[in-house]
């Protein structure tokens, strides 16, 4: 039976980021009464201690404004989350450095936060799906057995869920042109604008699109595309940020911080949105890691969770929250581990929401990879670090024949020069690398020789104008770009518990185990391709696997055979965790419906991107807040049918 003593509410959320707290400003809103089980800290007064914090970690990854501490013993926080300082070649399967326990055989390596607001580091990228997305299995695996993309449910099309997504643009305050955005079958509502119009293109942006807009069929006949390609579109990105002022928020003032932080908030994140809902008459209460999904008669009775005070724990209480409806929003790898985590004395002997053992399983990403170059010296300078961190990119090339055999592409432009990609963060990130090399005649970044090959020879020291020259020089050349390679959904990518190791609170930790396909690969090798011409259509000179190499350290590097030569390439994580909780009309083969609901327990949903069917190459975000929207409405409808 429920605990008496249990929070009442009509829908309990677990899980503040985006879904959650969309769900609950929509119910709120309508008079409903919503709790939101937090694992982390609540919303903050203001952003100063997470600059704080920002300002002074020993190394500037996507995680380090945000509690708990980059470098905690795992097995000694309350509310663990995987870092990006753990995903070298020495520490990703060290389940005593790392949290998730990696089984392998390769790496995943996309992290997240625990903290009121879910994933605050994100870009910003809002972009929609591309119809074809929706149907992979209809559109290029009907023909072929073992094709391994499902279709989405028969009611999510790009079609359907078209008023969602202009719902969920005008909360995250999306800045674009739908001109052009209108690619590959996009379509839009006749009339419609986005919220605000899109962010100016950057130097670079221009320079690639100029590079590409000439193109012979022999140079692009390795794409597969169904039409000839003869040039190459660089179009803006959708982003959650402004471009002018909107609800408050100031427009973006090209800091370059957008990941971890926009120190001005012009960027969306989930605790604008959270805020309004608590104001409504949501309560969230946080520290309160969800720990028991209680399961009577065949519906949801109560949630447990158990509460803690700081980073370390221990536990200082227990609880539980009864409602009429349950929303588990707790990202595509703890929202599975919850799950799994109920097994209700044997009555749900494989989880909550499992009978279909689908729960864990199809664990995907955007498997990134990286590459930059220099501008000849001849060029115009890109000068990098201003504007926001991508601001451009290339989506045309995400959809195609191609897609029967190999894994699509997104390319990303990056505004933010060699930052995070020289010396693989050995010493640190440009501009700091390539500065200390000439002050110290040392060359760990790669530029400090006369022809960029020999390192150790002809380096120099420079200080004064003579290093402010060669700085300006070099510096203003730098470029890079990353391409989001499509992941297929394999249920042999998952995420189980642990039976060995547990966090601060004595449960077990996420355990991971991960691959990529020969699909993915393949795809990989095309976007291999396209790095090339890109930069020889624009000149550049290639320093993405010079030495010292950063793939040396990287845990996601790889081989592969490409026109006759042995190519080494590597992959990092793109944040984007999904498919371990997937959609489908079939309750045997799916977790989920349309609606997000259970197919188990009617009075359960699980939202977020751990229900996509597939992956795409868009950021999951803009469409798993549509999804969220829609989910929102359900609730409503259920409640009012049901008291």
């Amino acid at each position: 039976m429920a605990d008496n003593n249990c929070i009442k509410c009509d829908v309990a959320i677990v899980g503040s980021g985006f879904a959650g707290a969309l769900i609950a400003n929509e119910l709120s809103g309508k008079g409903i009464s919503v709790v939101i089980l937090e694992a982390g800290p609540g919303v903050q007064p203001n952003i100063n201690d997470y600059m704080k914090r920002f300002y002074t970690a020993p190394v500037k990854v996507p995680e380090s404004a945000y509690p708990p501490e980059l470098f905690g013993d795992p097995a000694k926080l309350a509310a663990g989350r995987p870092t990006s300082v753990t995903l070298d070649a020495k520490s990703w399967n060290n389940p005593k450095q790392s949290y998730l326990v990696q089984k392998g055989p390769r790496p995943f390596t996309s992290t997240y936060e625990r903290v009121a607001g879910g994933t605050s580091h994100w870009l910003g990228t809002s972009l929609r799906l591309v119809p074809r997305d929706f149907t992979m299995k209809a559109s290029y695996g009907k023909d072929q057995s073992g094709f391994p993309f499902p279709d989405w449910p028969k009611a999510i099309t790009s079609q359907s869920l078209s008023s969602c997504y202009e719902r969920a643009e005008a909360e995250l305050g999306v800045s674009a042109d739908v001109k052009e955005q209108s690619f590959l079958g996009i379509d839009f509502r006749k009339d419609y604008t986005y919220p605000m119009p899109k962010i100016p293109a950057s130097l670079l942006d221009q320079r690639i699109g100029e590079a590409l807009s000439q193109l012979t069929e022999d140079e692009t006949k390795f794409l597969g595309m169904e039409k000839p390609v003869t040039s190459v579109k660089v179009r803006s990105l959708p982003a959650a940020r402004n471009s002018q002022p909107y609800r408050n928020r100031r427009a973006c003032a090209g800091n370059t911080n957008c990941i971890p932080i926009c120190p001005i908030e012009a960027k969306y994140d989930p605790t604008i949105t959270l805020n309004e809902a608590t104001n409504r008459g949501a309560r969230l209460v946080d520290h309160a890691v969800a720990s028991k999904i209680i399961v009577e008669d065949g519906r949801v009775s109560q949630i447990k969770f158990i509460k803690y005070e700081n980073e370390a724990g221990p536990r200082t209480g227990e609880g539980c929250v009864q409602a009429k409806i349950y929303v588990i929003a707790a990202n595509a790898i703890e929202t599975p581990r919850l799950l799994l985590m109920s097994n209700n004395d044997g009555r749900t002997s494989k989880g909550v929401a499992n009978s279909s053992d689908m729960v864990g399983r199809h664990l995907m990403d955007h498997p990134y990879y990286v590459a930059w170059a220099l501008l000849p010296p001849t060029a115009k300078p890109v000068f990098p670090y201003r504007g926001p961190l991508i601001t451009s990119g290339i989506g045309d090339l995400c959809d195609g024949p191609f897609r029967a055999k190999r894994a699509a592409f997104r390319v990303d432009i990056g505004n933010e020069g060699w930052n995070f990609v020289v010396a693989g963060a050995a010493f640190g990130a440009d501009p700091h690398v390539t500065t200390i090399d000439f002050i110290n005649g040392m060359n760990s970044g790669g530029l400090n020789s006369k022809d960029f090959n020999q390192l150790g020879k002809d380096n120099v020291a420079l200080f004064g104008a003579d290093l402010a020259h060669k700085l300006n020089d070099l510096i203003t050349r730098q470029f890079r770009i990353g391409f989001l390679v499509e992941q297929d959904p394999d249920p042999n990518n998952r995420v189980t518990l642990s039976s060995e190791f547990k966090d601060a609170l004595d449960l077990p930790r996420p355990e991971i185990s991960y691959n990529i396909s020969d699909y993915t690969r393949r795809g990989f090798v095309a976007a291999y391709r396209m790095r090339k011409l890109i930069f020889d259509k624009m000149g550049a000179m290639d320093f993405t696997h010079r030495a010292p190499d950063p793939a040396t350290n990287s845990p996601g590097r790889f081989e592969e055979t490409i026109d006759g030569h042995p190519v080494t390439l590597t992959y990092g994580g793109a944040g984007h965790i999904m498919g371990t909780y997937r959609m489908g009309d079939n309750p045997k083969t799916s977790v989920v419906d349309s609606f997000q609901r259970s197919h188990d327990h009617n009075n359960l949903y699980l939202v977020g991107s751990g229900t996509f069917p597939t992956g795409g190459t868009a950021n999951p975000t803009l469409t798993l807040s549509a999804l969220a929207l829609r989910t929102a409405d359900s609730i409503v409808g259920d409640l009012k049918s049901h008291g």
